[in-house]
């Protein structure tokens, strides 16, 4: 696979692909059968993408395919060994051009979604769009949920992550933990205007359910979970000294803030992630501080919970 490894979800979608391919009595797997696994999964980044941009992916789209496809004959036999249709090749090697301009080592569900639309003729791409996704708005909320600032991508025909993939890669590499220092930067803004000099886990808290986007939001949301409700509950502990810092303080970090970063690393460890992203702030919020995870758990918001949601949207 050119040193891309496909993730045990892509697998199981490849797989499904020929029982789907079985089940309509199909001799080849094409860029439909691939489609209609990924939404029998319903897991992962790419089914999350559909999801959010308005698709219903548990009926609405397998019902546009199945309207447009024929079964075949009934004396078919099934098999295991269904060859893919040059369409279909076609979508795996663009799911790792995906992943190569995203500068992933993997090829997990959303590139092979992105792969699927940048096909363009295929039957997958033709139902997609007549239900409103397009390339362009799936590359969109993909680098939305990884926590790609759109600012931060170079501008250009298309506005696409083709167009960011002619920069420097080491430079990409940086804007993948672009949100996450902006986080950071947020909760030490929080403190000064709270009229504090220390930078606490809380402000942390605070600055993260403030951003929108990122993985962690992503999965708050999925969980519909009330933001702002949580946000008044942390303020409540932190409405003190109203006055603001003067600007020439210099604010420091408490020793629960440099818990939790310390804990981030734990988090992206655990997650096989290459980069720091919100997610695993998120995670190391809950696992460092009691006081923190007393609040969150109160509004439904366990580290069970998060990890849940995060292992799928992840893929």
């Amino acid at each position: 696979m050119n040193g891309y490894n496909f993730t045990e979800r892509v697998r199981t979608v490849l797989a499904g692909a020929r029982e789907e391919a079985n089940a309509l009595r199909h001799e080849y797997v094409g860029t439909e059968h691939i489609l209609l696994a990924l939404l029998a999964e319903g897991e992962g980044l790419g089914a999350t993408v559909v999801q959010n941009l308005g698709a219903d992916a548990d009926a609405g789209l397998r019902e546009r395919i199945l309207q447009v496809v024929k079964d075949g004959p009934i004396d078919y036999t099934p098999r295991r060994d269904l060859p893919y249709t040059s369409r279909a090749k076609k979508v795996l090697e663009l799911a790792m051009t995906e992943a190569r301009e995203l500068n992933h080592s993997y090829v997990g569900t959303e590139h092979l979604l992105l792969g699927l639309l940048a096909e363009q003729k295929g039957i997958a791409a033709q139902v997609l769009a007549d239900s409103g996704i397009t390339l362009d708005n799936a590359r969109q909320e993909t680098l939305r949920i990884l926590g790609v600032d759109d600012a931060a991508r170079p501008k250009g025909p298309g506005d696409s992550i083709r167009a960011a993939a002619k920069t420097d890669m080491w430079a990409m590499r940086g804007v993948f933990m672009e949100r996450l220092r902006m986080v950071v930067s947020r909760a030490h803004q929080i403190a000064a205007d709270s009229g504090q000099t220390e930078v606490t886990s809380t402000h942390l808290a605070l600055a993260l359910l403030e951003h929108d986007g990122g993985m962690a939001n992503v999965a708050l949301d999925r969980m519909e979970v009330d933001r702002a409700a949580v946000i008044a509950a942390l303020n409540e502990p932190t409405a003190r000294a109203p006055s603001p810092v003067p600007p020439e303080s210099v604010l420091r970090m408490d020793r629960t803030t440099l818990a939790v970063l310390q804990a981030i690393e734990s988090a992206k460890r655990e997650t096989h992630s290459e980069f720091a992203g919100t997610q695993h702030l998120l995670v190391a919020l809950l696992t460092t501080s009691p006081d923190l995870a007393a609040i969150f758990a109160a509004h439904g918001i366990t580290i069970d919970a998060v990890r849940e949601q995060i292992r799928f949207i992840s893929g």
